[in-house]
């Protein structure tokens, strides 16, 4: 079974494309790891997501940097040369579902009030 769920912050605007007459959006989340490096420290990582039609063009529409989502999906390798002829793998998060959990505008509001 291929399956991941992860909860983290958006690094940037959403971006979106047609891809074959698809939409196509690519999102960086920042995830916090469970456990504290040997410093003491929580260590973040980052990771591309892919959304597809519906799921992207909802998280275009509606999420914005800093927003914390959650995304339901599974991996995906693949591969490519670069300039030099050498093979470059890639792991990406295909979304199948995206959660809005919680907006960096709506958190500046209630601390606001």
């Amino acid at each position: 079974m291929n399956q991941v769920i992860l909860v983290g912050r958006l690094c940037a605007e959403p971006e979106m494309t047609n891809d074959q007459e698809k939409k196509r959006s690519v999102i960086t989340i920042a995830v916090n790891r469970s456990f504290k490096n040997v410093d003491g420290v929580y260590e973040t990582d980052f990771i591309r997501c892919i959304l597809w039609n519906n799921v992207a063009m909802n998280t275009f529409s509606y999420c914005h940097t800093g927003d914390v989502v959650g995304i339901k999906g599974r991996l995906q390798t693949r591969s490519y040369e670069d300039e030099t002829k050498n093979r470059k793998f890639i792991m990406e998060v295909i979304a199948e579902k995206v959660t809005f959990l919680s907006s960096v505008k709506n958190s500046e509001n209630s601390l606001k009030e």
